[in-house]
């Protein structure tokens, strides 16, 4: 039976994290995902799902549309053919297990655009985070991360535009593969509802701080908030 002062409570989470997506793009599930893993883990992944499809759309509503339209594509191209398998991956294996499979995959992601290497913006790399973020967004509600390192050099309008336009999309196609496997209860339905008003204001309190990121000072922020990401998610997998 869940208790639903906790989701209340866990709602402060979902503002917090639409803070940090609404600034860089991305970090609603990155921030909110281990504290309802820990309080309220039956409601892992249907009810993020609801708050990453409804963020998105007061994003595109009020925010500059400035969508890389090709790399959005190509991006839902590779989480169109790989949602299943992340429907797949919900069904088989532990929240621990899907948790250290994404942590790593994020931190590798980071340490190689931190070489000589870089992550370009090409259709070969788009699809390839699309895909991975349909596993790993499926299964966990958390794919972000993917894509906004491939978008990493492009300008914060861009970057938010299309992180929001890929999430909305993504967000319908998990939900639909997950309510056809049986995996989206009505009770995660209402929970991610009752998270709504907390979205807007932590989209409302962010507005400083979107005016103040050029390209570097976001970049850093992705890299930054993408090893934080990785690293919180393996101590909640090794911890919890």
């Amino acid at each position: 039976m869940i208790d639903w002062s906790i989701v209340l409570w866990l709602g402060v989470t979902l503002g917090v994290g639409a803070f940090v997506q609404s600034s860089i793009g991305f970090g609603l599930a990155v921030v909110a995902a281990p504290f309802i893993v820990v309080f309220a883990p039956e409601l892992v992944p249907g009810a993020l799902l609801v708050t990453s499809f409804t963020l998105p759309i007061v994003q595109l509503a009020l925010a500059p549309i400035d969508i890389a339209w090709r790399s959005l594509s190509w991006a839902l191209l590779g989480r169109l053919l790989l949602t299943p398998v992340g429907v797949a991956v919900v069904a088989l294996l532990s929240v621990r297990s899907i948790s250290i499979i994404v942590a790593v995959l994020i931190l590798l992601t980071v340490a190689t655009s931190l070489t000589t290497i870089r992550i370009r913006n090409t259709p070969i790399t788009a699809a390839a985070a699309g895909g991975i973020a349909g596993v790993t967004g499926t299964a966990t509600s958390i794919g972000g991360p993917f894509l906004a390192l491939v978008l990493q050099h492009e300008k914060p309008d861009r970057v938010r535009a299309t992180l929001a336009a890929f999430f909305l999309v993504g967000a319908v196609l998990s939900s639909a593969a997950l309510a056809i496997a049986g995996e989206f209860s009505r009770v995660q339905l209402l929970a991610g509802l009752m998270w709504v008003p907390f979205l807007l204001l932590g989209y409302a309190a962010a507005s400083p701080l979107r005016a103040r990121l050029d390209t570097a000072r976001l970049r850093r922020a992705v890299l930054a908030f993408c090893v934080l990401a990785g690293v919180s998610i393996l101590v909640r997998a090794f911890v919890f």
